[in-house]
């Protein structure tokens, strides 16, 4: 894990200053470049000196119960801690609200300065944001093919369906997959791998923004890419919500807290996986995106939002914590699990569901709301119920909880779309692992798989 560089102090950029790097602002590149050595010869001690190292033991549950708890993948950019919850190169969610610069006249974390956190372990100042805003802003336009592919799409495909084919098309431009064909060293393969990567989530916001215009408002002009806007700032104005500053807030800290998770979740893994066989930044994101499309992963929000809708609409106003408490039970006897809580590693209620609370804690009009209000009841009573049932590891709400029903109040009411802004977020994980895994020189992933008969067999020797 790397080291957190100190915050800077702050000051304001007019535009024409933002506009010109200064020669003490280091690019992305410039910090990775150093800090890249540096962990090549620290992995390469870890082998040489604890290659046989035991980091704990495989068992039947394992192999069977989706390898859950297993030991067995390099990430680099978070860990997950049971009951701490994830921590970004060692800093919590917290942390990163205090020393990650927002955008101008906002307080929350921008996807900008968590993606530099993410990818470089440090801190970086405020000049060293806007400078990342301003490139990626410059480089957010698709290409028209891009545009032409989309727009061909029956607007009745899925728009995870539709964000996966356009990322997977884009990869004709794919600086890294140009670069192998003509030979180059494997030690030149992670700054491809940065330029495809920057390309890549660069463009996400104009391609999820028209995926939104054609399935819910076709014919609606598009504006274009603000240079002066951060990344989801000009995504929410795409999107047509661009005078709506507190739902901008909200989704600049919605991408940067659900940017990375650790690499064992699904689509994480994915892209882990099918990066580590050298498709580009592009085809192996967008196998991540198939992934996160799955009912058991980033379709979780939206059942949510699905079932406290179902909740208000039976038990009417003035819901009592026994209404609810009696519904909770009615949702277990009938076989469902209570959405938005548990957690295949957490232990303690996810440290993001509760910095989205904090934001609604902050705005009087979504502590008005009644399904937010129907959230913050649901939590007080849940937990009790469902440690009282007994059959969850964590009776805690995760972040899925709370992230759907401010996104309905703000008006983005299109729950099949929830996956896309998800998708959008996570590429900031997905695509720093990719740079570190080139970086790194990681091998293809093959594990070993077993049939019944042959672990059958092992246990009996």
């Amino acid at each position: 894990m790397f080291r957190s560089g100190a915050v800077s102090s702050a000051r304001q950029f007019s535009r024409g200053f933002a506009q010109r790097r200064l020669a003490s602002t280091k690019t992305v590149r410039e910090v990775l470049e150093e800090v890249v050595p540096q962990q090549q010869l620290r992995l390469k001690q870890l082998k040489t000196e604890h290659g046989q190292a035991v980091l704990g033991d495989v068992k039947v549950e394992h192999v069977v119960g989706g390898m859950r708890g297993l030991k067995a993948m390099l990430w680099e950019a978070s860990v997950l801690d049971p009951n701490e919850g994830i921590r970004f190169h060692g800093l919590t969610i917290p942390d990163c609200q205090k020393a990650l610069t927002p955008a101008p006249g906002g307080k929350e974390i921008i996807a900008e300065s968590m993606f530099w956190l993410l990818l470089t372990g440090k801190v970086p100042t405020e000049a060293e944001t806007r400078q990342l805003s301003r490139q990626l802003a410059e480089k957010g336009d698709l290409p028209e093919f891009i545009e032409k592919l989309i727009d061909s799409l029956p607007p009745t495909l899925h728009p995870m369906t539709q964000l996966g084919i356009g990322v997977a098309a884009l990869n004709h431009d794919s600086k890294f997959q140009a670069a192998y064909e003509r030979g180059i060293k494997k030690s030149e393969y992670w700054t491809y791998a940065l330029e495809d990567s920057l390309d890549l989530l660069a463009r996400l916001p104009a391609l999820a923004a028209r995926i939104y215009r054609n399935v819910y408002n076709p014919g609606k002009p598009l504006p274009k890419i603000n240079k002066d806007l951060d990344l989801v700032g000009n995504y929410v104005n795409l999107l047509g919500f661009g005078d709506n500053h507190d739902l901008t807030e909200y989704l600049r800290l919605y991408i940067a807290i659900h940017g990375d998770h650790e690499g064992g979740n699904a689509s994480a893994h994915t892209s882990h996986l099918v990066g580590s066989t050298l498709s580009d930044p592009y085809l192996s994101y967008a196998a991540a995106l198939y992934a996160l499309a799955g009912p058991l992963h980033g379709l979780a929000n939206q059942e949510v939002l699905r079932w406290q809708m179902n909740m208000q609409k039976e038990l009417g106003g003035n819901i009592a914590p026994q209404d609810i408490k009696d519904f909770l039970w009615k949702t277990l006897k009938s076989g469902q699990v209570v959405p938005g809580y548990g957690h295949g590693v957490l232990r303690n209620p996810d440290p993001r569901f509760i910095a989205l609370q904090e934001f609604c804690d902050t705005r009087p009009e979504l502590l008005a709301d009644p399904i937010v209000q129907l959230v913050k009841k649901t939590y007080e009573v849940a937990p009790g119920v469902l440690k009282e049932h007994g059959k969850t590891k964590n009776p805690y709400p995760n972040v899925d909880a709370a992230s759907g029903c401010v996104l309905y109040h703000y008006g983005l009411t299109q729950f099949k779309y929830y996956t896309v802004i998800f998708g959008v977020s996570r590429a900031l994980g997905c695509l720093t692992q990719y740079v570190w895994s080139r970086a790194l020189g990681l091998p293809i992933e093959r594990p070993k798989s077993l049939s019944m008969d042959a672990i059958e067999k092992l246990i009996k020797q």
